[in-house]
This record gives C-alpha cells, structure tokens and sequence, in this order.
C-alpha cells in the first residue's frame, strides 16, 4: 500500500486542491472488516423494522448492497443514522444511534492513509469529528421527497469550510474521502472543481433554487460565484482515497447505477488547531512529538461519542437554539 505522498502529488494537491491516491487501504485488511462489521448493523435494523412492521420481509439473503437498498425503498426512509460515527445537531436522545465499531475505527487510524495525510499537515495530527458514511443507493430504487426528489440524491455545490463555525477559521483541515466499493462515475462520486480553494470561503445559501430543483431545500454555493463548468467527476477504486483542501468547491454526482454507492467522508487537521465543532469529540491520531497521546483504542472512541450523545440529549431538542453548528442564514445578497 502507498504511504506518504511523492513531491509531485503534493505540487498536484496545492494547485488543485485535491489529489486523488490509488492503493492507501488495503481492501482485504481494511475495507472488507468494515463492510462484515455494517452487516451486523444492518441486521440490527432489518430486525426493528421487520418488528415493527415497516418492512414486510428482512431481506437477510441479500448482499448488503441490495439489502440496505430494499429497506430504505419499502420504509420509505433514510436510516443512515444508524451506520454513522456522528450525531446530528439536534434532537439527541440517549437511544440515538452511531456506529463506532473497531474496524470502522482502524480506517481512520490506518497507518498507510495517515503517512499520506502527513505529506500535507505535518506529524501531529487529530482527527476531526466531522466525518461521515454515506450510503447512497440507486436513485430509481427511492422514494421521492415532497420535492419530487429521491429521498438521497446527488450533493449540491459547496466547501468542506462552509460546515464548520468561524472558530476553524484558520484551522488547516484536510478532507479524506474514500468508496469502500469502486466508485465508477455512474455510482455518484465526487465532482470537484480543480483550483477552486484559492480565494475565499465562499457564501453557502440555506433555501435556494437557483441551481436546480434537485437540490431544492439543501445549504449550497450558488453556481454564479465559481465555475461550475470546470468541474470534473473523480471515480475512485476501492482503496483508493481522494485528500481535498477545505476551500475545494465540490459536490457529488447523483447515483444512476443499479448498486450503492458507500463511502468515508473524514477531516484532519493539526492538533491543536480548532475543530469548528467544539461539542463533538476528536481524537490524537498520530503525534511524533507525544505518542502516548495517540488514541488507539475503539473502546475509548465509541465512550467519547457516548459521552457527547448523554450531553447533546439536553440541548438543541427543538433546533440549534442552545447551540449552533452552523454559520448561514438566508438574509445574504448572493442567495437572492
């Protein structure tokens, strides 16, 4: 597996703002404990749901592929919640659910992908708490949204800064990206727009129509302030990774294909630097200077979200009033 970027990638990442690297996972050693470990959740849920009545078989021959697509389809709702190690900003209760399972935890800690991450931020690295799995089915296997929309679809234009609060400001975050499935363009990759991270952050409007109806509801750049034009879709294989500057104006193409499309969605930054998500919990992920800081324990993870998932159980349960994770509103000129 590749480890630390060569000096030709890192001149690719800093004009780009993104570099994408084949073969930083191993898929037999990395990828595939993942995919056995979201198979017992998904076990899980096709048991409450059969249970309780909303789907009418488990579909426990499946793959999980075309298991996890025949429940969202016959639920007529999103259970991504379920596979994810993060919380949502509001509404929190002591059963929300969050999958910190070791394999899960080993990606992140992963020697090779934190050599790569290294080349770019140095050796005193944290991991940042926002982070995500996406799981995105065919959309012609969805049902629609009161937009007409697939309930998961394509994700509109934006920048990795625009979703974090003015504390990261200065912080030197690193989105990591990676399919734990080849990710061919019909699966619904990223699309990035290369050499978009030099200028400002740009503004991110809350309800906005101006870039198509099908992204009706969702935070997004308007297309009239970056060249949308210049976009290009990144397919990535499995164990491959794309590292994207938090400026890199991105989005994601819808899913066309017949199967999933599955996928990490992580951040780093040097210690010490602000998260730009204060209340959730981050972690040493590697330290040449203090090593015994390092978190090696998914035990000790899985405790750190508990613990934040009791606390968020008593604010923000009707909205971000008692604490904001976000910076937009609807009243700025370019959302017009």
């Amino acid at each position: 597996m590749m480890g630390s970027l060569t000096a030709e990638q890192i001149q690719h990442f800093n004009h780009y703002g993104f570099i994408q690297v084949d073969d930083v996972l191993d898929p037999e050693e990395i990828l595939d404990p993942i995919i056995e470990e979201y198979e017992g959740v998904l076990d899980r849920l096709a048991d409450e749901l059969f249970e309780a009545g909303e789907i009418q078989s488990r579909y426990e021959d499946l793959p999980f592929g075309e298991r996890v697509t025949e429940i969202y389809a016959e639920s007529g709702r999103i259970h991504n919640q379920v596979f994810d190690f993060s919380l949502p900003f509001s509404g929190v209760n002591e059963n929300t659910p969050f999958w910190t399972g070791p394999a899960v935890f080993n990606a992140f800690t992963n020697e090779s992908l934190l050599d790569a991450i290294e080349s770019l931020l140095g050796p005193e690295i944290y991991s940042n708490p926002v982070q995500h799995v996406r799981v995105k089915p065919p959309e012609h296997r969805l049902p629609k949204n009161d937009d007409g929309n697939p309930i998961i679809g394509a994700t509109a234009w934006h920048q990795d800064h625009g979703v974090v609060i003015e504390e990261a400001d200065e912080t030197e975050m690193l989105t990591v990206w990676f399919p734990l499935q080849d990710t061919p363009v019909e699966k619904g990759p990223l699309k990035i727009v290369p050499s978009s991270h030099g200028g400002e952050l740009l503004t991110h409007c809350v309800d906005y129509v101006g870039n198509g109806k099908e992204f009706a509801g969702a935070r997004q750049i308007p297309e009239n302030l970056f060249d949308a034009d210049g976009a290009i879709p990144i397919p990535v294989n499995r164990g491959g990774v794309v590292l994207m500057h938090k400026k890199t104006v991105h989005g994601s193409l819808p899913n066309i294909s017949d199967e999933i499309r599955w996928s990490f969605d992580l951040r780093y930054n040097p210690t010490g630097q602000p998260t730009g998500r204060p209340l959730f919990p981050g972690f040493v992920a590697r330290s040449k200077s203090n090593p015994e800081t390092e978190l090696r324990d998914a035990d000790k993870w899985t405790e750190l979200w508990s613990e934040t998932r009791s606390m968020m159980a008593g604010i923000n349960q009707d909205g971000q009033g008692d604490h904001k994770f976000g910076r937009w509103n609807t009243d700025h000129a370019d959302c017009a």
